[in-house]
């Protein structure tokens, strides 16, 4: 009966639930001055006069006026806060006035208790009514939503348990806090546990997830939190950090699962924020690869430091055209002047490299673009050697023939002592930039050298994520394969510091700390997912992770140096490598042959001469291009075109 009821009030419409609250209201007034009355006369059959019923009534119908003027019949119940006392307050001592003033205007008797005790019967009543009703609705749409911790009651976790209490998804349920002193406290009816009883508070509250939201500036051990909420028997998701709630790119209620610098279980590395600005402010920069995962991201973080002109370069027209969506947004909405340039084309064409820096007064380009998967670039052997040296080349030209002050390349940990196509065609890549460095003076070549890349295309986050989803397996190449990690704000400002510090020929490596077992990493995403990981002794585990072997060109083990001697920067956390190098006459007689074999098809001589050259290139494997293996291996140009090929052109 009760819930028939409940469901026919809250499925009225807004002007009839406004009316039953006006006509409930006009009841609970008039009992309460006849309960005043009563209760002074100490007569429970007491009868007003009719100048008392007359002033009562007065009195009501301007206590029902003032509610409405103070806004009190347009909240909804459900959602009442406790703004409401105060308009009712507001509401209760104007009625209790009234009554006083309305008494002596028409002679009646009004004991100077009366309004007194009719100010706390009706605030009682109106108050009590409501948030007595908002609470039985509450509690009839919780038993619907998950119960959830909130790890974090700083500002964040308040904001969040706020918002959720409002929706219709959670129900926030209690607070981890990392600070000892709020421990066993209440914060807005909550309780509040330490880090270290989370166990037994998910238990007692009976909890279906675990939610970060601990403050950016909040000194918080990662290593140690994630350990712990590794071992816990739900999922852990996060919500938006506050640069994305003050840009207002997300809001506090908008839950994900965890970030990818929270998998890491470290401090990401901070750049030097002065010495970058002081090489983008107000100059023209061109990043090429812009649409891609760390073209993008360079993009985000360039245009925050308010360049003159940003220039995309991107041969993807719907990631150029993302991109530069995103940033003409961003731009617009935090006024910050910046002209933004969207131009397609590919690296690998010179002279609209050379034309789209000249026109643009470019003085500083950030060279990401690359084919970086390294077992498609294992089977397409041709155009990755094309798109990462050569395309690395002919940007590098044109930056000099255009005048360009600084070219940084995005290189990659697999180049040293490479494995696969992809790192030796990185690492020679390198050493073209280091050729031109020590052929002219006026463009500044520096190279950035960093691990995987957490969150970019084709890394592991999301490709476990998805797996994990699908209720597994989670497919890991061997058990022992680890890497070296970055996520991609990270990378784009080592990217950045970089270019800020090179003067001619550096390869720069960050001091990324320990490397990550890949499995191991596997194991924290099921974990922390909330589920079990499937092995023989626990064969009535959620996940199965599988190993499929290494593929192509994957190695075990990655490094970020070739030397054993890294020279210092101004930077803690970045070194500067000691490598051997090639000069300049020799760069162009290995591009010379690499050129010759590319337009031959001959991918076994393209291995021979990455070999070769002082790549360190060791192939753990024979020739796995699609092509070359399929087709026929002798696969050649017309021999009047090939005469043609002599010489790499200028």
């Amino acid at each position: 009966m009760r819930k028939g009821l409940i469901n026919y009030v809250l499925h009225l419409s807004r002007p009839e639930k406004r009316a039953i609250s006006v006509v409930t209201d006009f009841f609970l007034l008039s009992f309460a001055i006849w309960s005043a009355f009563a209760l002074r006369f100490e007569s429970s059959a007491w009868v007003p006069s009719d100048k008392q019923l007359w002033v009562s009534l007065a009195t009501v119908v301007l206590t029902i006026g003032a509610f409405v003027k103070l806004g009190l019949y347009r909240a909804v119940i459900r959602y009442i806060s406790e703004h409401a006392f105060l308009a009712i307050l507001t509401g209760v001592v104007f009625s209790s006035v009234s009554l006083i003033v309305l008494g002596f205007l028409f002679q009646t008797l009004v004991p100077r208790s009366v309004p007194v005790i009719y100010g706390a019967f009706a605030f009682m009543l109106v108050a009590g009514t409501r948030f007595s009703v908002r609470t039985i609705v509450r509690k009839r749409s919780d038993r619907s939503r998950d119960g959830v911790l909130i790890v974090g009651a700083g500002q964040k976790g308040m904001q969040l348990a706020s918002a959720l209490a409002q929706g219709v998804e959670y129900r926030p349920l209690g607070f981890v806090s990392t600070v000892e002193a709020n421990h066993k406290s209440v914060i807005g009816s909550l309780p509040v546990y330490s880090l270290d009883y989370i166990d037994k508070a998910i238990r007692e509250l009976d909890v279906c997830r675990v939610l970060l939201a601990i403050e950016d500036s909040e000194q918080v051990d990662r290593k140690d939190l994630m350990r712990i909420l590794e071992s816990l028997a739900v999922p852990v998701q996060t919500v938006p950090s506050m640069s994305e709630l003050v840009t207002g790119v997300a809001r506090i209620n908008d839950i994900r699962d965890l970030e990818i610098e929270d998998l890491l279980g470290r401090d990401p590395v901070r750049p030097d924020t002065a010495m970058v600005s002081q090489g983008l402010f107000a100059k023209s920069v061109l990043v090429t690869g812009a649409g891609g995962s760390i073209g993008s991201e360079l993009c985000r973080q360039i245009i925050q430091h308010r360049p003159a002109k940003l220039v995309l370069f991107e041969q993807s027209e719907f990631s150029l055209y993302a991109i530069e969506r995103e940033l003409q947004a961003l731009n617009l909405t935090e006024a910050l002047g910046v002209e933004i340039h969207p131009l397609l084309g590919s690296v690998v064409h010179r002279r609209r490299c050379e034309a789209a820096m000249r026109s643009f007064g470019i003085d500083t380009v950030y060279h990401a673009a690359a084919y970086k998967h390294v077992p498609l670039v294992e089977q397409n052997v041709i155009e990755g050697v094309q798109n990462n040296v050569f395309g690395t080349f002919h940007a590098a030209e044109a930056a000099i023939a255009a005048g360009v002050k600084r070219f940084v390349l995005i290189s990659t940990d697999k180049a040293v002592r490479p494995t696969n196509v992809m790192g030796a065609s990185k690492r020679l890549a390198e050493l073209v930039l280091q050729g031109l460095a020590q052929r002219q003076s006026d463009t500044f070549f520096s190279m950035v050298r960093f691990g995987n890349v957490l969150g970019s295309s084709g890394s592991v986050v999301p490709l476990f994520r998805d797996q994990i989803r699908d209720g597994g397996p989670v497919t890991v190449t061997h058990p022992d394969i680890i890497r070296y990690f970055m996520t991609i704000p990270e990378a784009s400002q080592l990217v950045l510091q970089a270019g800020s510090m090179g003067q001619g020929g550096e390869v720069f490596v960050l001091d990324m700390g320990e490397p990550v077992k890949i499995a191991d990493l596997a194991r924290k995403m099921i974990h922390l997912m909330g589920l079990m990981e499937k092995t023989d002794d626990r064969p009535d585990g959620d996940i199965e992770i599988v190993f499929s072997g290494l593929r192509p060109g994957e190695k075990l083990y990655e490094e970020l140096l070739i030397g054993d001697n890294p020279q210092g920067t101004a930077h803690p956390r970045i070194m500067m490598a000691r490598e051997v190098s090639m000069p300049w006459d020799e760069v162009e007689q290995t591009l010379n042959h690499l050129m010759r074999a590319s337009h031959d098809f001959n991918c076994q001589d393209i291995i021979q001469i990455l070999k070769t050259a002082p790549t360190g290139f060791a192939p753990n494997g024979d020739v796995a291009d699609l092509v070359w293996c399929n087709g026929d291996r002798q696969l050649t140009v017309a021999s009047q075109e090939s005469d043609k090929i002599r010489r790499f052109p200028a």
